[in-house]
């Protein structure tokens, strides 16, 4: 492992496991109106993947910066897809404002949203599922799948991209993404086996947490590659 993609085990191991536990722990403990408030679109939970996602873009932003554009064309178009993409989900989590200001949504926009907010998401799929589909993808393949084939199989991988290959730690995060994607599929065929209210919220701040430290690595390999 490069000293680039090495980062304190309290921010790729303990953070996302005690948070799970933390979680777990609140969904036994805690009364269910009380859960679902914190669980609410106002929640903490929300304000993490805010936090997580502008965080994500800043970096991005920065990191763009840095890249030799004569040279890393294809890596500058990456980060620049990273930027756009960090910007949209991070003014989409606080739909652009409304949840900090809390302005009232236009009666046109009420007429196609369909959690009345001033958001995108919730107009269309194409705007909401498609691009978490991606997402959910691009953590199983680059968190769990492109590990064990860089481990077993390395020869797979083009060696063109390993700039942007994910770091074999955040395979941690994909991980406990995956398991609480797997813990709701299972509870929506088993009624009672439901183990989080809200699966859905609790995974997208592991999938966000992932794009963050995924674009600190990125950033950090290629400062170091400048030297």
């Amino acid at each position: 492992m490069s000293k680039s993609d090495q980062l304190p085990a309290f921010v790729w191991l303990w953070f996302p496991l005690v948070l799970l536990a933390g979680q777990i722990a609140m969904e036994i403990a805690v009364p269910e109106r009380t859960l679902s408030a914190l669980l609410s679109e106002g929640g903490p939970h929300e304000a993490f993947e805010f936090i997580f996602t502008a965080a994500a873009f800043c970096v991005a932003l920065f990191t763009l910066q840095s890249v030799d554009w004569k040279t890393q064309r294809w890596l500058g178009l990456w980060v620049l897809l990273a930027v756009g993409c960090c910007f949209y989900v991070s003014g989409e989590e606080i739909s652009w404002g409304q949840h900090l200001m809390h302005w009232t949504t236009p009666e046109f926009w009420s007429g196609i949203n369909d959690q009345n907010e001033t958001n995108l998401h919730n107009t269309s799929s194409w705007l909401d599922q498609k691009p978490r589909l991606i997402l959910e993808l691009g953590v199983l393949f680059g968190g769990i799948i492109m590990p064990l084939v860089r481990r077993f199989r390395p020869a797979m991988l083009p060696q063109k991209f390993n700039m942007i290959y994910p770091a074999d730690i955040l395979s941690v995060t994909a991980l406990v993404a995956l398991f609480i994607n797997c813990a709701d599929r299972i509870g929506n065929h088993f009624q009672d086996l439901f183990l989080f209210q809200r699966a859905s919220e609790l995974e997208e701040l592991y999938l966000y947490y992932f794009v963050l430290l995924y674009l600190i690595i990125l950033r950090r390999r290629i400062l170091q590659n400048q030297r």
